[in-house]
């Protein structure tokens, strides 16, 4: 039940990094810097929800 909770919780966070990386990308001058960190937190993210 508690692994099922965080598993929610690293999806959701996920989630909301996909958001920051499309906002950025649909910006005028986007960040690429930002874009790039923004891809490896979200690749940890699904790295270690695909642990549990």
């Amino acid at each position: 039940m508690l692994q099922d909770s965080h598993t929610q919780a690293l999806m959701a966070k996920h989630a909301g990094i996909e958001r920051m990386i499309h906002d950025e990308e649909r910006r005028p001058a986007p960040d690429t810097a930002m874009i790039a960190k923004l891809k490896k937190q979200k690749l940890r993210i699904k790295e270690e929800i695909s642990l549990h």
